[in-house]
């Protein structure tokens, strides 16, 4: 078996030039750049409310709204979205957020399901 050397102009230390035409680091021949890059900073969304995600708002509200057609016409399929629409709203939420809402709305949907499911515990029939 042959011994396959590596390439001829790898110097052994790090951080020194493999080839002796490649500038050192920190002259001014060097292409990076000295100072080190800015970190993201997110604008804040108290200036500027454009910015603030409105989604979990929106399932929030659709989950309560699906989670009273659940309980009141007794629609297993709108409390199982209502369900959907609350984990949606708890992915997407924001934990400076109020948690009291979310949990009422958990709360309601999971009611929903189960109180569908305690007056008619036969599986769910399709909408359609």
């Amino acid at each position: 078996m042959a011994v396959i050397p590596g390439p001829p102009n790898q110097h052994p230390l790090p951080g020194t030039p493999a080839d002796p035409r490649d500038p050192l680091p920190g002259t001014p021949a060097d292409p990076r750049t000295p100072t080190p890059t800015p970190l993201y900073k997110p604008p804040a969304t108290e200036t500027n409310p454009a910015l603030e995600d409105p989604t979990p708002d929106y399932m929030n509200l659709l989950g309560m709204v699906f989670s009273m057609c659940g309980l009141m016409l007794k629609l297993k399929w709108c409390a199982w979205i209502a369900v959907y629409c609350s984990f949606i709203s708890f992915a997407n939420s924001r934990s400076s957020e109020d948690t009291k809402q979310m949990m009422s709305s958990f709360m309601l949907s999971i009611s929903a399901v189960v109180m569908s499911y305690l007056q008619n515990p036969q599986p769910m029939s399709p909408p359609w």
